[in-house]
């Protein structure tokens, strides 16, 4: 039988050597002050076990990681015809370039970069005022999670509102197609909130845990999503979750996985675990440097890889 604590935290003392390598997120003012030592990893399994090292009951901004959450938010409310306003496809690019949206009519390739998201949201915000919606993503984020402290960190919310221009651009861009349904200062007062929100590594893997376990919360028996939503969902994570270090992420560790800029990774093993890893050094592609390297020697210990041990 495979001792996943000793496995987390014989991982956890590998890796610790390293903390601090990798670039923090600074183009976000306030992310530039969080501390790059930070690590943490926490594993729930489907039977409700939890595994932790390190920092793993410290909340950090998850960033780009709610995009799952209000994808499958969109998703239950939308249902198929999602798709009729962002693609399936690994972009190939930065998370935030506006090239392909000018190529591609401002329709964006997949949910995960930020115009994918920025479309999702704009979604998430129909028959909402701002305020609901991001009432709306926080509770449900809390029910996932099974707890009710998980906020949104609002000095992250102004330091992105303040310097999001890129995100304005794109924002801009898809509403000059009639891609958004709402004005851009509206959808991405949503989009900012989301991404601030603060979780911890043990909170963020809770909150997963219906991606391991065919769309239901395995502690709950509540049903969150249909199985064969489940699977797409993790589908989308395989290809597309790591921005343009998809393809590589999905060499090296194989399984389905969302990055964000704060340092997190939510990984999903089907069946088996919900993994959530943290450190604030980034590599080139803007996903945690330590916490890739993390995910790839669990899955290389576990066996765990979707493409076999």
């Amino acid at each position: 039988m495979t001792d996943l604590q000793a496995i987390v935290e014989d991982i956890h003392a590998a890796l610790l050597p390293r903390r601090g390598e990798g670039r923090v997120a600074d183009y976000i003012p306030q992310l530039a002050h969080v501390d790059a030592r930070r690590f943490g990893i926490a594993v729930v399994t489907v039977d409700g076990a939890v595994h932790l090292a390190g920092d793993a009951e410290e909340p950090f901004s998850i960033q780009s990681i709610s995009k799952v959450f209000t994808l499958t938010l969109a998703l239950g409310k939308h249902g198929e015809a999602l798709w009729k306003r962002v693609g399936r496809e690994p972009s190939g690019l930065a998370f935030d370039s506006i090239v392909q949206l000018e190529r591609e009519e401002g329709l964006p390739r997949n949910p995960f970069i930020n115009a994918g998201a920025i479309a999702v949201t704009d979604l998430v915000l129909a028959g909402h005022t701002p305020k609901e919606a991001i009432g709306e993503i926080v509770r449900f984020v809390r029910y996932l999670a099974d707890e009710d402290d998980i906020i949104v960190d609002q000095a992250v919310a102004r330091s992105e509102q303040a310097t999001g221009f890129r995100n304005f651009a794109l924002a801009n861009f898809m509403r000059a197609f009639g891609r958004l349904d709402h004005p851009a200062e509206l959808v991405l007062g949503v989009y900012f909130h989301q991404c601030a929100l603060a979780m911890s590594c043990r909170q963020l893997a809770r909150a997963g845990l219906f991606l391991a376990a065919n769309g239901r919360n395995p502690l709950t028996g509540h049903r969150v999503v249909s199985h064969l939503r489940a699977r797409r969902i993790n589908a989308l994570m395989l290809t597309c979750g790591h921005y343009d270090g998809s393809g590589d992420f999905a060499y090296r560790v194989g399984l389905p996985a969302k990055s964000g800029v704060g340092g997190g990774i939510l990984a999903v093993a089907p069946g088996k675990a919900s993994i959530a890893v943290w450190s604030p050094g980034l590599n080139e592609n803007g996903n945690s440097l330590l916490g890739s390297l993390a995910l790839e020697m669990l899955a290389a210990r576990t066996g765990w890889s979707v493409f076999g041990a």
